[in-house]
């Protein structure tokens, strides 16, 4: 949809998408509505005569349904929904109906209402509605802060959205990164204005040692005129002086009887000097409003001088079309670089941003969009410009619901990825105009957020001074197979040994922590569970502001005191296994000993051995080290069939009584307790990580 001027400012702008349904008092947009009831009343009359058995009834509710098309097109949602609505109670619940009804709906911000029949539409017509209209219903859910239902549609939507150029961080897999926004810690102080009317206040911006906004109430003309969109007065300029360390306003005045017309102005910009100001209004010149091709007046920018005290007569940016709408100008500290909105050809969504530079002789050059890191298939408005950052409103980018203000630090090529500012900046309604002096972290910003005075309000608000904080989260899995563990204790501690909080794995085998963490700091986690080994890991935060640290850690089972080392080599100890008299096979008990090394092994999954068997020195030489390797080679393939890599044992070797540990050899006379020592099975660790 264009940029219009909508009832409220933002969504159909406030200077935003700008189309405007106008004067009241003009020739209906589009059509003459006295030829089209002429032309009606034509054709009933000859439905009549050639088919007397016609259905009357039907023939009124295509009249209606045209009346509420009509109505619709020319932005008179209140009244379009009133008409669609009686066409659904006359049982009408066509895509078509049901698309219109949750859009007259959204675009004057009753969320409750747009829910309602974009849910209807949802459950219907789910599987052929474009990617737009899971936008919006996403948007309107989080207008009404159910934001689980919204997370699941933007989850399903996700593996939909692969063959759409419709492209928003909205529709995307994003649980936890719209759960820690939701989660952050509020940064500001607000205040509702004591300035605010039951009409729209809103697009804040410097002039001097005032503030310049715009705003519906009445200025005191002897005729007020209403905008039919909302049955308000027209968008005009006042000013007003700053109070209260410049957090409130007073003394609200007309800015300029010269530039305030009987149209919509609204958002400013003003060179550093001041003496030269940048604006949006509609179309309007020589006492006319412009329109294109299909009846539609969009919104231009303009510009004007102050010379003797007075500002000089208006005159149009050369990159004005009465095809699409261009405004919201946000000029740069230096005045060097003009930001402006618009849909233009060339842009990405609905509305995009854009830059011109201004050269020295005033001339412009030509319009560049900001490109997919900025602007997205969603709406991108209200920019506002300092030396470091560009602020803006978006509801493409990840947010709380409505227009979100984002922050995007200036780069060498560009602006970096956009940062949401979060709670209480941001609501669930559209929240836009956000102005700072970053000297003071002082400033102004828009919002219809409930609580207000009326429409949309302007708000003050002290930004707290910027802390880098982080948190801490992770999961603990057995290192033998990556499986989950449950109810591993988790204990955080400082670089120093403060314990600073504990907690448990949940099933899934994950952890966080509560703790807000500083920056560019170590920290130690410590886990344990009966039966386990303890474990402990250090990891250090970086340097970015709201960052999830994500720390896997391993736990083993305690079979630490399996692994033993004699004279400097590492084995893994076993009682003796036992093998039947001139045999080699295993036997139940020698495999319950053997389960040991399989379970060892398993734990520690990079784990390599070599297997010795030895004999005592009883028979011959050779028939000992022919039994014994059979023994060897028998246990090491009776590991290898429960489920151990054949790689991870280097050989299984038989030894005989070549390698004896006490003096029972050929010919020395000793006790069978003596010989028994020699005879054994050693699994010697060769690797170990």
């Amino acid at each position: 949809m264009p940029m219009t001027l909508p009832h409220r400012t933002l969504q159909t702008i406030q200077v935003g998408r700008m189309k405007s349904s106008c004067d009241t008092s003009s020739r209906p947009l589009k059509k003459d509505l006295n030829h089209l009831d002429f032309i009606r009343m034509k054709v009933v009359k000859i439905v009549l005569f050639v088919i007397c058995a016609f259905n009357l009834n039907g023939l009124e509710a295509q009249l209606k349904y045209n009346d509420a098309d009509t109505n619709f097109d020319n932005l008179l949602y209140k009244r379009a929904a009133k008409q669609y609505e009686s066409l659904t109670k006359k049982g009408d619940d066509s895509q078509h109906v049901l698309q219109r009804l949750g859009d007259c709906y959204f675009f004057n911000t009753d969320m409750e209402n747009a829910v309602k029949w974009y849910g209807l539409l949802f459950s219907k017509y789910e599987n052929v509605l474009t990617p737009e209209y899971t936008f919006r219903y996403v948007h309107a859910l989080k207008g009404v802060g159910n934001y689980r239902l919204a997370k699941a549609i933007m989850k399903i939507y996700t593996q939909k959205l692969d063959a759409s150029q419709f492209t928003v961080e909205q529709l995307g897999d994003n649980d936890e990164k719209l759960d820690e926004l939701l989660n952050r810690q509020p940064q500001f102080y607000i205040s509702n204005l004591a300035i605010n009317t039951p009409v729209a206040d809103f697009g804040p911006i410097y002039y001097k040692d005032k503030i310049v906004f715009s705003s519906s109430r009445d200025s005191l003309r002897f005729e007020t005129r209403l905008y039919e969109w909302n049955q308000q007065p027209y968008l005009d300029f006042f000013m007003a002086d700053t109070i209260d360390l410049g957090s409130d306003l007073a003394e609200v005045l007309p800015f300029s009887e010269i530039l305030n017309t009987r149209y919509h102005e609204a958002v400013a910009s003003f060179i550093p000097e001041g003496n030269k100001i940048y604006f949006t209004r509609n179309n309007y010149s020589n006492q006319a409003l412009g329109r294109d091709g299909e009846g539609t007046n969009h919104l231009n920018m303009y510009t004007s001088e102050l010379r003797g005290g007075e500002w000089t007569e208006a005159e149009e940016v050369p990159f004005n079309n009465e095809a699409y709408s261009v405004g919201q100008p946000a000029l740069s500290p230096d005045g060097k670089h003009l930001y402006f909105v618009s849909d233009m050809p060339g842009s990405i969504g609905g509305t995009d941003i854009f830059v011109v530079e201004i050269s020295d002789d005033g001339s412009f050059s030509q319009p560049k969009n900001l490109g997919p890191t900025i602007n997205t298939s969603g709406r991108e408005m209200f920019p506002f410009v300092t030396e470091e950052k560009l602020y803006f409103a978006s509801d493409g980018h990840l947010g709380l619901g409505g227009l979100d203000v984002f922050e995007s630090e200036l780069a060498q090529d560009g602006f970096e990825e956009p940062h949401n500012l979060g709670k209480p900046i941001n609501s669930n309604r559209d929240d836009f105009g956000y102005i700072v002096r970053e000297t003071t972290n002082r400033g102004y910003f828009s919002s219809n957020r409930p609580g207000g005075k009326g429409d949309d309000d302007i708000y003050s608000f002290q930004r707290l001074e910027e802390t880098c904080s982080q948190t801490v989260q992770g999961s603990v899995v057995r290192k033998s197979n990556g499986q989950p563990m449950v109810n591993v204790s988790v204990e955080l501690h400082s670089q120093e040994g403060t314990s600073l909080g504990k907690t448990s794995t949940d099933p899934y085998g994950a952890f966080s922590f509560d703790v807000i963490l500083d920056c560019e700091t170590k920290y130690d986690l410590k886990i344990g569970k009966e039966g386990f080994v303890p474990n402990a890991t250090r990891f250090s935060t970086s340097d970015e502001k709201d960052y999830v640290n994500k720390v896997p850690m391993e736990i083993t089972k305690e079979l630490n005191k399996l692994i033993v080392r004699e004279n400097g080599v590492l084995k893994i100890k076993i009682d003796n296994i036992y093998f039947d008299v001139n045999k080699a096979d295993i036997r139940p008990d020698a495999a319950q000993e053997l389960n040991k090394i399989v379970e060892v092994m398993k734990e520690y999954p990079k784990m390599v051995i070599k297997i010795e068997a030895h004999t005592d020195s009883r028979g011959s030489d050779r028939y000992n080290e022919t039994l014994s390797d059979k023994r060897a080679k028998a246990t090491g393939y009776y590991i290898i069939s429960q489920g151990i890599e054949a790689n991870r044992i280097e050989s299984a070797i038989g030894y005989g009584e070549k390698q004896l540990l006490n003096q029972c050899s050929n010919g020395i006379k000793c006790s069978k307790e003596e010989h028994d020592v020699n005879r054994r099975s050693e699994f010697i660790i060769v690797k170990m990580e």
